[in-house]
């Protein structure tokens, strides 16, 4: 009987479906097991290849860990709200809720096209009313509540209210945004309003001006990594940093917690370093810097306060909220100029760009206070507002931005740590003798920062304190397609969160999603909406994409329940995630957003564990050829030319510049390889891809190609080649080396597209995809079939006992296959299969035994090959509600013992003993061997050295 992978795949497809093979519950006696994907976005581009990566990996260990007796929990859905589906609605009227359903199909049909183990009654969607209504509750849980440091957690707010009206806030130790303090008399003293300015200083989540990165034309605020060059990265529409009211959530509250709780999970080294250097905990000074002819202070905070006789100048950030009152008439022009520069400016460039400085000076002064002298205080987009208090003491000789910013502006450098005792060591490295620095001269630097951090206490400039680069994190967009802020507004602004019962909030009904201008977001629009008949107003701000994210884990241990976010049963049951696979780029926003809501809630006692993911793995990239075309950049006689990567060298000598151009692989004959290329036939049919360039040169070495003609180079043969540049890169729908795993699939076969992305490296690792590769793989899974068919296809599986050799290639197989999924090596499984079914096949093994066996242990990797073989084996329920093959260490036991044996330390023969042999035996047996004889007769044997179960070497003399 043929292997036929498509029609055996649609069969159990339906069978799995029909059966509810995979729907699970928490009411179950067995051992719980968590395997969690990282749900994707439905982009209208649908999955390529590379996306299925994670989820094939996570379902072979959540059908490895069914098969070993778990009760598996392995769910799937949608991150569902978001920009792309708003954009596309206002270019073509298509409402996002519509277009987010047709992808949110396509995609369903292409995971259920691999045969995934998902159990898809969980499926959530993040812009369905039953799930967001959630997504409000947690919000409005936050805004209700504030971190008390002393008690390392949330609590409700109204317990700080009690406090105030008690006692004021001096001595309350909460996380907070507040800059005055005020006794119970003066709390009690505010009106409605001002009390409820203080508390939006002190609640999780709060609203307050920032600086965000605004697109007029897209309407919303934009995070860095969606601004590139001063634009959108979508559209390309010009960004400007500009002050507004957006909602925040207190992430920092959680600083500590976040960085100190790494500890307790099982996340690679590598992605626990990129968090703990996001949240950047660092121990310095705050302090105080006068301002010359002013009453007013500049409030910086350093790590090095030991150089501080060092700082010869100071910068703040273009937003600070001193730069107009320190502006002087005569630099008005300049600051505004600048101003208007920095405006256009990212947040993330400004950070990245080091090798442009750029400043401008105030006119204005500080005064050092130890050095007592004068300073010039300047602005530098270096310096961010919302990092740290928005300024910085400059100290030249030893930090590298304020050095380029001192030499280009002409500016004092004074050097104050000597580290010529310390080759090697960098500006960055706390290491050193301080020197030109008074009291501290000759101290080592640690000594020095302990000494000036005292100075600084006992002499009143400022006090020790911890600062964080964590920043809170904006939750505010000016867009349509996103949750609604279960927040209203009574007639002063004084913000309230929605009683659970009126939730959720849903989104009204709108033709029109494009946004409003002057930062009002389109729900503005809806003024029936926005205008209650109580005379408070909504929230029109919309959620990020990041909202739904943050919790999502949660709700699939409960999806249907309308009551409560997750019952306690379901949630102490299923706890937490045991396995989480995404890839980095979330390595920090979804991450440490879903952390943080975790704990809240934990502090809460909703849930009973403090980290949402105990293991996570972060997928590499399954990467994709694009193949280039070379264009000079100038036109020649008004056309483009193209030419062969050959003569690029040659050309580049006479002047000419070239840019590279992707083209569509599937044009290029030989793609992938060295010497890829277009011929004719490439060429015509990617002009008529691109018929911008239908009257373009295309030059080879032997011909050249235009207007439909080629012509043959004076003196060469006339063939048409154009060498392309081949390198492995994103997979892109921009490089067009995008592969569909529908067309692979029809073509192979789900299991062996499952099986072929497992083998072809490390799951952790970036590799290529090369659909050439493929055909081991479906060969293989046809060995594989073969194995219970004889050589007329006929059904060949025998009842009769397995030898000793058959059992060891089972075991063998069974016991590195455990081996490597438990640590997650799917590609060394893969390459353990095609050895197993070689070394079955040579032994002409047919027997029921081995091949029952095989098929469960295949049955996670090829789970449509193993059903199918399974039922024909006669078993009755799924091969998936089966058990994992268990080891039995016996059979792997050697029997006998190839031994090498050398005469002087050259091998002469080799020869087989029982495994037990001793070594006294081996000695005297080995010598009465005719082949060692010839070697040994008339010589003096002095020595025969027995290394057990290795080698025999025999010395002689002469």
């Amino acid at each position: 009987m043929e292997y036929k992978p498509r029609e055996i795949e649609k069969k159990w497809k339906a069978y799995w479906d029909e059966h509810k093979v995979y729907k699970v519950s928490h009411q179950s006696d067995r051992p719980k097991f968590y395997v969690l994907d990282m749900f994707p976005y439905p982009s209208g581009a649908g999955l390529h290849v590379g996306h299925p990566l994670g989820y094939i990996a996570s379902d072979i260990y959540a059908r490895y860990k069914r098969l070993k007796g778990f009760n598996v929990l392995h769910p799937m859905g949608y991150d569902a709200f978001g920009l792309p589906a708003e954009q596309y609605a206002i270019t073509t009227g298509v409402h996002p809720a519509k277009s987010t359903a047709e992808n949110i199909a396509r995609y369903r049909e292409q995971l259920d096209n691999l045969g995934f183990s998902f159990d898809w009654d969980r499926e959530v969607r993040t812009c369905e009313p039953a799930y967001y209504k959630w997504t409000q509750w947690i919000f409005a849980e936050l805004f209700k509540h504030y971190y008390d440091k002393e008690l390392n957690k949330a609590m409700p707010i109204e317990t700080l209210v009690a406090r105030f009206a008690k006692e004021g806030n001096t001595k309350v130790n909460a996380a907070n945004s507040q800059d005055k303090t005020f006794s119970a008399a003066e709390w009690q003293a505010m009106s409605n309003k001002e009390q409820a300015d203080v508390l939006m200083n002190y609640r999780l989540a709060y609203k307050k001006a920032s600086y965000v990165n605004w697109c007029e034309a897209l309407g919303t605020v934009l995070a860095n990594d969606e601004v590139k060059d001063g634009v959108s990265e979508r559209g390309g529409h010009p960004v400007e940093r500009r002050a507004m009211m957006q909602w925040s959530l207190r992430i920092t509250a959680y600083a500590d917690r976040l960085l100190y709780d790494l500890e307790n999970i099982d996340w690679s080294d590598a992605m626990k370093r990129m968090q703990g250097n996001w949240i950047g905990r660092s121990v310095g000074a705050q302090m105080f810097f006068p301002i010359v002819g002013s009453e007013q202070k500049i409030e910086i905070f350093t790590t090095r306060p030991d150089t501080i006789f060092g700082a010869t100048y100071m910068v703040i950030a273009p937003e600070h909220d001193l730069v107009p009152s320190l502006t002087t008439p005569d630099q008005q022009e300049k600051v505004a100029a600048y101003l208007t520069y920095v405006k256009a400016r990212s947040e993330r460039e400004r950070m990245a760009d080091v090798k442009e400085v750029t400043g401008a000076f105030l006119g204005s002064y500080a005064i050092n206070p130890f050095t007592e002298e004068q300073i010039p205080i300047w602005i530098g987009e270096y310096v961010l507002k919302d990092y740290g208090t928005g300024a910085i003491m400059a100290v030249p000789s030893d930090d590298d931005r304020d050095d380029a910013f001192a030499r280009k502006f002409g500016l004092k450098i004074i050097d104050v740590v000597d580290k010529s005792n310390y080759p090697g060591s960098t500006r960055h490295d706390k290491e050193g003798i301080i020197i030109n620095s008074g009291f501290l001269n000759g101290m080592e630097v640690p000594a020095a920062i302990d000494e000036m951090l005292n100075r600084i206490e006992s002499m009143g400039l400022g006090k020790r304190q911890v600062n964080y680069k964590l920043r809170d994190a904006l939750f505010s967009r000016q867009r349509y397609w996103g949750e609604p802020f279960p927040i209203t507004y009574d007639a002063e602004g004084i913000a309230q969160a929605m009683a659970p019962a009126d939730l959720p909030l849903e989104l009204p009904d709108m033709d029109d999603f494009k946004p409003s201008t002057g930062g009002q977001a389109p729900l503005a629009r809806a003024t029936e909406w926005v205008n209650l008949p109580d005379g408070t107003t909504r929230e029109t701000d919309t959620m990020p994409g990041s909202a739904g994210s943050s919790w999502y884990f949660l709700r699939y241990m409960d999806p249907q329940n309308d009551q409560e976010f997750a019952s306690q049963d379901a949630v102490n049951y299923w706890q937490d995630v045991d396995l989480y696979i995404g890839g980095t780029e979330h390595a920090v926003g979804h991450l440490m957003y879903s952390r943080m809501w975790h704990k809240f809630l934990y502090d809460k006692g909703l849930v009973p564990t403090n980290e949402p993911f105990k293991k996570l793995i972060n997928q590499g990239m399954i990467q994709g050829v694009v193949e280039n075309l070379y264009m000079q950049k100038d036109k020649v006689n008004g056309v483009n030319r193209f030419v062969c990567a050959s003569l690029v060298a040659a050309e580049e000598a006479k002047g000419h510049k070239f840019t590279k151009l992707p083209v569509l692989v599937d044009y290029v004959s030989d793609y992938g390889l060295p010497g890829s290329y277009l011929n004719e036939a490439g060429i015509k049919q990617f002009i008529e891809w691109r018929p911008d360039y239908a009257q373009a040169i295309f030059e080879g070495p032997e011909a050249i190609f235009q207007n439909g003609k080629v012509t043959a180079k004076s003196g060469k043969s006339g063939a048409l080649q154009l060498i392309t540049q081949s390198e492995v890169g994103k997979m892109s729908k921009s490089l067009y080396n995008v592969i569909n795993p529908d067309d692979v699939v029809e073509q192979y076969g789900a299991d062996c597209f499952r099986m072929y992305e497992m083998f072809l490296g490390p799951i952790e690792q970036a590799k290529p995809w090369d659909t050439k590769g493929i055909s081991g793989v479906y060969n293989f899974l046809r060995k594989f079939w073969g194995l219970f068919y004889d050589k007329t296809g006929n059904w060949n599986v025998s009842d009769a006992e397995p030898s000793r050799e058959e059992l060891k290639i089972l075991h063998t197989a069974i016991k590195r296959i455990t081996d490597d999924v438990e640590r997650y090596s799917f590609n060394t499984c893969v390459s353990t299969f095609m050895i197993a079914t070689n070394d079955l096949q040579k032994a002409a093994c047919n027997k029921l035994e081995i091949l029952e066996e095989m098929v469960q242990l295949i049955a996670p990797f090829a789970p449509h090959l193993a059903e199918e073989l399974w039922h024909q084996l006669g078993k009755s329920g799924s091969v998936h509600h089966a058990r994992f093959p268990v080891l039995n260490e016996e059979y792997l036991i050697e029997d006998t013992i190839e031994y090498p044996v050398q005469i002087n330390g050259k091998l002469r023969t080799t020869v087989a003993f029982a495994a037990d042999t001793t070594p006294q035996v081996l000695e005297k047996a080995v010598l009465e061997l005719e082949a060692v004889q010839k070697w040994t007769e008339g010589k003096e044997v002095k020595k025969v050295i027995v290394v057990p179960k290795r080698m025999i070497n025999i010395v002689v003399a002469g």
